[in-house]
């Protein structure tokens, strides 16, 4: 039976990829929510969804297809870091389930709400942690798994060039993007504590607009990990060739799943709609941690350091 969609961050960078979602699992994605209105790409997908730039609007549309009995199915959340809990909330309280980009919320107190109002409602929140469906992933899981007693050491290396505009947005913004750790790695330490268990220790050796980076003790793995949003990070190998580096390492060997990125979406909407899916519980571990890498302080002098972090400390 087809599932009808709304979609709140309908011009936002991950947007379109929701949007190929919901086409290729053979919904319908019925109304969209963004302040801007520059989403052409809906056209590419969706052509007569109702599409609104406010959402005193948007709101009144969805409640008039409750009353009416045509209760949207489920809500697709690609806004800001920030308003995440919010609509989330929103979605619920309207009769539909929630799919929400990641971070699911930037406040692991945040889920404690969000879990009062799935016992309310009946309905769920599902958040996107793709990476725990890519092939690779789960088979490096598997390895770990049949080796309970050895402990890992794992270099992760994140560089994605961002210009002066990322700054200048919501994205600059640690009170609302949840600073680079969290907007551009929380999905990478969610992979972590899935293969290699609970987390043990947590140091923060760089924490800065452009950067940060730091040390992860898990049950199996002893972590160096860097991020970055400064082209100027780049390995001289890739600079100047690839606005992109993503590196991650095990025992000194590198693990490839760059490939296999281009549908992972798609799986996680098919692994929601067929009774699947990760929710509060699995998104709360790499929320906590996340949340604890904003507070701690910063102790460049301590632990393991990622080779990438010396010419900043």
């Amino acid at each position: 039976m087809t599932q009808t969609f709304a979609l709140i961050g309908a011009a936002g960078y991950i947007a379109p990829r929701h949007m190929k979602a919901i086409k290729e699992t053979e919904n319908n994605l019925i109304a969209a929510l963004d302040p801007s209105d520059s989403v052409g790409i809906i056209d590419s997908y969706f052509p007569q969804a109702r599409f609104f730039t406010e959402f005193e609007r948007f709101d009144r549309h969805i409640d008039k297809l409750r009353r009416r009995g045509d209760c949207v199915d489920y809500v697709s959340i690609c806004s800001p870091n920030y308003l995440h809990d919010a609509h989330c909330r929103f979605a619920l309280r309207s009769g539909a389930h929630a799919i929400c980009e990641k971070p699911l919320v930037l406040n692991p107190w945040n889920i404690d709400g969000l879990r009062e109002i799935e016992k309310q409602t009946g309905r769920k929140i599902y958040s996107i942690l793709q990476l725990r469906l890519h092939p690779a992933i789960i088979a490096l899981k598997e390895k770990v798994a049949a080796n309970p007693n050895e402990i890992y050491d794992v270099d992760l290396s994140y560089i994605t060039s961002r210009g002066k505009w990322y700054h200048v947005s919501w994205k600059g913004a640690d009170e609302k993007s949840g600073g680079i750790a969290t907007n551009i790695g929380v999905h990478f330490y969610d992979m972590l504590g899935f293969i290699f268990g609970p987390l043990q220790q947590n140091q923060v050796h760089i924490r800065t607009g452009e950067r940060a980076a730091g040390y992860l003790e898990f049950k199996q793995a002893r972590v160096r990990w860097f991020l970055s949003v400064d082209q100027a990070d780049l390995p001289h190998q890739v600079r100047g060739q690839q606005p992109t580096f993503r590196s991650i390492t095990i025992n000194g060997d590198e693990i490839e799943f760059s490939g296999g990125f281009t549908n992972l979406h798609t799986d996680s909407y098919t692994h929601i709609l067929e009774g699947g899916g990760f929710g509060l519980e699995e998104a709360q571990t790499s929320i906590e941690l996340v949340s604890t890498i904003r507070s701690l302080p910063i102790t460049p002098h301590l632990g393991e350091h990622h080779p990438l972090t010396y010419s900043h400390t």
